[in-house]
């Protein structure tokens, strides 16, 4: 009560007349908080020196250690109309089984006997090839035959020259051999004149002995003749041996001309049956194309095209398969400012969405529901998302993750580093410090070395 009257009744009333007044005036509050705040301290106290095991936390999902056991859509590698679908959405597959069939939208591709008709194309155009061969056969056939003539003749043409040659000699020594019988016809006519004039010869004689050397001229003249007649059969023989290797120098190079002709025609049409030959795969591949058929034994998870008629385009996806065997993993993100602080073979903590879990992370060990992991493998560039992606296997040394798991379910994983006191924690954490920088134990370092 407050004394802000002037009339004060304190003297006329005593505290100690009445019990409430006596309990109230035993004051004991003041004590209970001084030790209640003396026992909050020393809890304190003693909770910032406990050892917390420093972390990093991130979430994540479930996904498959290797590619090619991720979940991945199937693609039509032609353009095509759906036809008829052999599966439905939640379906087991095996590699091969046929998951839908498709037809053509592209106009070049409607003949139904395409195959058979290219087929027949390429078959007409190796007889092309064949006939081109043997027309070079037959030109190289007749290349030999006229360089064996054209050898034949310029030898038979040789043979004339060396006799016309030879010839020229015989004349030139008819010739000399005439030049010698006109000296001696003309000596014996003057000495013949000499005995005539003595009178010891007859006028018969004399004038035969002119006629002897008329006549000797004559041959003379005749062998001179004869020999000119030679030079120019010489002259002769050199011209038709010159004749005779250009004529067949031409035709050799007719013939051969033919020949490289046919074989120009001959590679043209190999290239066709090469091109034809390549079309007619292609054709036989895109036939087989039709037939969308599953990569490996998996579930059919979604269509992404439904229906019946409608056209889907070369390279689009068609619907999505997850496979039936795969290796779980654990896909996480760490901040750049982190990712010193991590490496290969690094143990983390990991608590799947959907199984019940009791998580302090200061203390890993009392823990609940969390499954033990290793770091197998760390992102060298930056993700979409700012962060460096990490991929987490199963660790064999702790117990397994659960067999219900499936590829997508989500996750909050911790990575364990190295112990520090709770105190040490509270100031790094208000100076936005990052964790110590964890080192490897010796187990784990010989661990490594082992394997």
């Amino acid at each position: 009560m407050l004394n802000i009257s002037k009339n004060s009744i304190s003297k006329r009333v005593g505290p100690s007349q009445y019990s409430s007044f006596q309990r109230l005036e035993q004051k004991t509050s003041k004590s209970v908080l001084i030790r209640l705040l003396t026992t909050t301290f020393l809890l304190l106290l003693i909770l910032v020196f406990i050892p917390w095991t420093q972390n990093i936390r991130s979430k994540g999902h479930v996904t498959a250690l290797r590619p090619d056991q991720r979940p991945q859509t199937i693609h039509s590698v032609i353009a095509g109309r759906i036809e008829k679908w052999y599966v439905q959405e939640g379906d087991f597959v095996k590699k091969g089984d046929t998951i839908l069939y498709i037809t053509e939208v592209k106009d070049e591709y409607f003949d139904p006997n395409l195959l058979g008709r290219t087929e027949q194309q390429l078959e007409s155009k190796e007889l092309a090839v064949d006939a081109y061969m043997e027309k070079v056969k037959a030109q190289d056939n007749q290349i030999d035959a006229l360089v064996q003539t054209s050898k034949l003749k310029i030898e038979q043409a040789n043979n004339k020259l060396r006799q016309s040659q030879l010839k020229v000699v015989s004349d030139s020594i008819d010739l000399e051999a005439a030049k010698t019988n006109i000296d001696i016809a003309k000596l014996q006519y003057e000495r013949m004149e000499k005995l005539y004039e003595d009178g010891l010869k007859s006028l018969t004689d004399l004038e035969k002995r002119k006629l002897t050397q008329q006549k000797a001229l004559a041959d003379r003249i005749s062998a001179e003749n004869q020999l000119l007649a030679s030079r120019n059969d010489v002259l002769n023989a050199r011209v038709e041996l010159t004749s005779i290797a250009a004529q067949y120098r031409d035709a050799i190079a007719k013939a051969e001309s033919a020949k490289f002709t046919a074989l120009s025609n001959m590679y043209d049409a190999e290239a066709v049956v090469t091109k034809l030959q390549n079309q007619y795969m292609n054709y036989s591949v895109r036939s087989g194309l039709y037939y969308i058929l599953a990569p490996q034994d998996g579930y059919i998870t979604q269509a992404i095209q439904s229906g019946l008629g409608e056209t889907i385009k070369e390279g689009e996806a068609i619907i999505s398969i997850m496979p039936s065997q795969y290796d779980l993993a654990v896909e996480m993100y760490v901040r750049p400012i982190d990712l010193p602080l991590v490496e290969k073979g690094q143990h983390v903590r990991i608590q799947f969405d959907g199984w019940p879990a009791v998580v302090f992370s200061g203390w890993p060990n009392t823990s609940y529901g969390t499954y033990g992991g290793n770091v197998v493998a760390i992102d060298n560039f930056m993700s979409k998302n700012g962060m460096y992606r990490l991929l987490v296997s199963p660790d064999k040394e702790d117990h397994a993750w659960p067999e219900a798991l499936r590829v997508g379910a989500g996750t909050n994983s911790m990575m364990l580093l190295s112990d520090v006191p709770i105190w040490y924690e509270l100031w790094r954490n208000i100076n936005g410090f990052p964790p110590d920088y964890y080192k490897e134990t010796e187990a784990f370092s010989s661990k490594k070395e082992d394997k």
